[in-house]
């Protein structure tokens, strides 16, 4: 019979642990993961980048841009923008679409300048 039995110099979850914080809390980049992962598996969508991630007292605030619709050429792909909540452990309480638009579109700078 072999012993599984753990020692306490195992670091086969330090890569794991390398991104969680003090008192079992995610660290920032866990929480962008994670994020991503799930938000991907609720829409069935390609989660491309963060565009904003904020720490609030209730957790965590993000911004996803998301492929939506692939088109040729890429230039005229949709993509959007979904605002992302998620509980202090990285759990996604919520999330909402806030904007849709042309991969290729510069984004308007509002007040003139």
């Amino acid at each position: 019979m072999t012993n599984t039995k753990r020692t306490h110099g195992d670091t086969s979850h330090d890569e794991d642990n390398k991104s969680t914080e003090a008192g079992g809390v995610p660290g920032p980049m866990e929480v962008l993961r994670e994020a991503r992962a799930q938000l991907a598996e609720l829409t069935g969508m390609t989660a491309e980048s963060v565009s904003s991630f904020e720490r609030t007292e209730d957790g965590w605030e993000l911004e996803i841009e998301v492929l939506e619709v692939v088109r040729v050429p890429d230039t005229m792909s949709l993509l959007a923008s979904y605002q992302v909540s998620l509980d202090p452990h990285g759990v996604l309480t919520g999330y909402r679409r806030t904007r849709r638009y042309e991969r290729g579109r510069a984004e308007s700078r509002s007040g003139g300048h």
